[in-house]
């Protein structure tokens, strides 16, 4: 399995649309579907740090993810754009298969 791991800090006044937008049911969720071999995103909330957030997309193989981003890459950035003005940062943690 090959998991891509992101951190962010969003908006104070839009945590509940970054919750949504980011959460698995949410616009990210929706367009990774599309992507043959997509497994499902989790959305974490930091327990220390209530302000930081992480997710977690899980795909079959790092060869799934790549032949998604190259078919959608243009959706992808209009999306992450769109979202862009949820976050204060955002930062790719992992990006790692199982051994």
């Amino acid at each position: 399995m090959y998991r891509i791991v992101w951190e962010f800090e969003p908006d104070p006044a839009r945590v509940k649309d970054f919750e949504r937008e980011y959460g698995p049911q949410g616009d990210w969720g929706r367009f990774f579907r599309r992507g043959a071999g997509y497994l499902g995103t989790e959305l974490y909330r930091s327990t220390t740090d209530p302000a930081r957030y992480l997710t977690v997309d899980r795909w079959v193989s790092r060869a799934d993810y790549d032949a998604f981003r190259s078919a959608f890459h243009a959706e992808y950035a209009a999306l992450d754009a769109r979202c862009e003005a949820l976050t204060r940062t955002e930062r790719l943690v992992a990006a790692a298969e199982d051994p």
